[in-house]
């Protein structure tokens, strides 16, 4: 947990981002400009064990917010296994449906609000999100109009329609090449700890997003390889990266074939990864940051909620 400065009493608002396992608070003032930062572990699940309030109040007097300060959560307190259930919005999914249907939180901190996750209820696509939603608003205020890709363990492929989230897919890529890598026959092919090392010949070599039916067959040739000495195991982190994200877009492509640009919400090595693989996949790629998204869209939000308090556009 970090605070970046003292605060004053400028501060309008507590924005938090709280994951499964992060927890990310920002204060800010009227305008929407970030004041201090609070950051650590306490996710949802440490959270239900030492208690959701405690973990809030915690990061709240780190930034030494004043006492009472209306507070703006997305993200995994929200889960029917989180602090206090925020029900899903059915897509289509507008920025000012999340902000109506904000839960309140009984608790001694003031005013607590969270925001729902969005579903989608096709019987043959059903789907939920929680915490991208607020990503998505943040994109959809800079004017974002677009078919967005959030990678990560569980990759979101989210097409927005007249600045609604109107359709969204999740791939479960990460999860998969953790699994994978640790739990199969693969394990002797792909060294888990090490990942793919940047953008690197094996990944690109391993992509093949017009052929995602056949993945699971390329997954087994990893390991073949290897035993019949045409690959090395320093490069099955890579190859294996590389099949199941060729793999993630060309469905995707499949099933949002219309588009030809795409927005990508990410950072780090993985932006990097997906932005060399959505480059060879034939899209003319955007890059947004998923953190800056996040503060945009609980911004939105609280801008809706609480009026009276924040105006502005803001600095980031």
């Amino acid at each position: 947990m970090a605070n970046d400065r003292p605060v004053s009493n400028a501060a309008a608002i507590a924005l938090v981002d709280w994951g499964t396992t992060s927890f990310r608070l920002w204060l800010a003032d009227r305008e929407g400009t970030i004041l201090a930062e609070s950051r650590g572990r306490e996710g949802m699940m440490h959270a239900a064990e030492v208690g959701f309030e405690t973990v809030l109040s915690r990061h709240l007097s780190a930034v030494e917010a004043p006492p009472g300060l209306p507070v703006l959560i997305c993200g995994m307190a929200g889960a029917r296994q989180g602090w206090c259930e925020a029900p899903y919005v059915a897509v289509p999914a507008l920025a000012e449906n999340l902000a109506e249907r904000a839960v309140a939180v009984a608790c001694d901190l003031g005013e607590v609000r969270i925001l729902p996750g969005v579903s989608q209820g096709d019987p043959e696509r059903p789907d939920v999100m929680r915490g991208e939603e607020t990503q998505l608003m943040g994109l959809a205020a800079a004017g974002t109009d677009d078919l967005v890709c959030m990678p990560g363990t569980h990759s979101k492929w989210v097409r927005f329609e007249d600045g609604a989230i109107a359709a969204f897919s999740t791939f479960m890529t990460g999860e998969l090449f953790d699994v994978l890598s640790r739990h199969s026959i693969l394990k002797h092919a792909v060294d888990p700890e090490t990942g793919p090392k940047g953008v690197s010949e094996a990944f690109l070599a391993a992509l093949r997003p017009d052929t995602p039916e056949t993945a699971l067959a390329r997954i087994f040739a990893l390991r073949a390889g290897q035993l019949l000495g045409f690959a090395e195991r320093s490069d099955g982190a890579a190859a294996l990266s590389g099949t199941l994200v060729g793999a993630e877009i060309g469905a995707a492509h499949s099933l949002y074939p219309s588009f030809e640009t795409v927005t990508l919400v990410a950072s780090g090595p993985l932006a990097e990864l997906y932005e060399a693989a959505l480059r060879q996949a034939g899209f003319i790629v955007t890059r947004a940051d998923a953190e800056d998204a996040t503060r945009r869209g609980l911004l939105a939000a609280g801008r809706q909620i609480w009026p009276e308090r924040l105006n502005g556009t803001g600095r980031q």
